[in-house]
């Protein structure tokens, strides 16, 4: 791969494939889920003391089914109300789960001392738009009602996940500005995937990189958006690169990597944020690529985690 990646990824990324799972085939879509995969590939972090974590389900959005949700709490005596922080994690719509981000939401449970709140959302392709997002919203909506329960100031939620996790992200805080919704302090979209239209240079170019490339992308959105896929009529909520009016949302933090597909719908969301009037802070971090902060010993996934902590920390804070 002509790359010019960053060299302490040198190691390992040798060892990386361009994907994980033949997203192709629907039964090896369902099979990857109870192996291994990406957690193979990430340090076994014991568990936090000062976190206490419990598995819940969460009323659905408008008669859907229940949602499973892993809510952590910090242990420790605090202030009266914490900030509270929906999760939502990566996996292309298709993977993932709330297992594969426990090491991360304890983390971000303990070092910002707020609640987390890590949601088991329905994939596709079993399960195209819009139910992930509408459990998403509704984890959102379950969060925000308990907020008194909890703990958690309902002035200081915000909502936050990468990769697949970004998008469902960016479209959660825009399905709540429609809906007249729960009010969001903050939105976290780190390498967050936007656009089904697979139309940027970096999506054009970056077609073998590792663990995701334009292949990839191509069958999560046809997963992802079943009988709507390849239209050009599809909803913004399901591509928030689509949306026209970013007006209204709450401050962002966006983060790209340099090598990734999704690294200009990021730029390009951001840049559509600031036009409409939204704060943005956008990092993009050179000689990365998709899923590279999976190498925790490259100096450059150390100093993207410090900031990303930092601008968690920023956008949660009293205002």
């Amino acid at each position: 791969m002509p790359y010019a990646f960053d060299p302490d990824f040198a190691e390992a990324i040798e060892l990386l494939p361009t994907s994980s799972v033949d997203f192709s085939d629907p039964a090896a879509i369902a099979a990857a889920r109870s192996g291994p995969g990406l957690e193979a590939l990430m340090a076994d972090v014991p568990d936090r003391p000062g976190v206490r974590s419990q598995d819940l389900t969460v009323p659905g959005h408008d008669g859907d089914p229940e949602v499973p949700v892993r809510v952590y709490t910090p242990v420790r005596a605090g202030t009266s109300t914490r900030a509270g922080l929906l999760y939502i994690h990566g996996g292309g719509f298709m993977t993932g789960s709330v297992a594969m981000m426990d090491a991360a939401c304890q983390a971000y449970c303990d070092e910002l001392d707020a609640v987390v709140v890590s949601v088991e959302y329905r994939l596709a392709p079993e399960h195209p738009y819009p139910a992930g997002l509408h459990d998403c919203y509704a984890a959102l909506v379950w969060l925000h009602d308990r907020h008194e329960h909890l703990g958690v100031d309902p002035a200081r939620i915000g909502v936050g996940g990468g990769s697949a996790g970004g998008g469902l992200s960016a479209a959660t805080a825009l399905l709540a500005r429609d809906l007249g919704g729960p009010p969001l302090c903050f939105q976290f979209l780190q390498i967050p995937e936007l656009d089904d239209r697979l139309e940027t240079a970096s999506m054009r170019q970056f077609t073998d990189t590792p663990l995701w490339n334009r292949p990839n992308a191509e069958w999560s959105w046809t997963h992802y958006l079943g009988e709507l896929h390849g239209r050009d009529d599809v909803p913004y909520t399901a591509a928030p690169s689509r949306c026209t009016d970013l007006s209204g949302l709450p401050p962002a933090y966006v983060s790209t990597m340099e090598f990734d597909p999704l690294r200009d719908e990021g730029i390009l969301y951001a840049l559509a944020l600031l036009r409409d009037g939204v704060a943005v802070e956008l990092h993009n971090y050179p000689g990365t690529f998709h899923g590279s902060s999976l190498i925790a010993s490259a100096a450059v996934t150390k100093r993207e985690a410090a900031e990303s902590l930092e601008a968690l920390r920023r956008g949660l804070a009293p205002r």
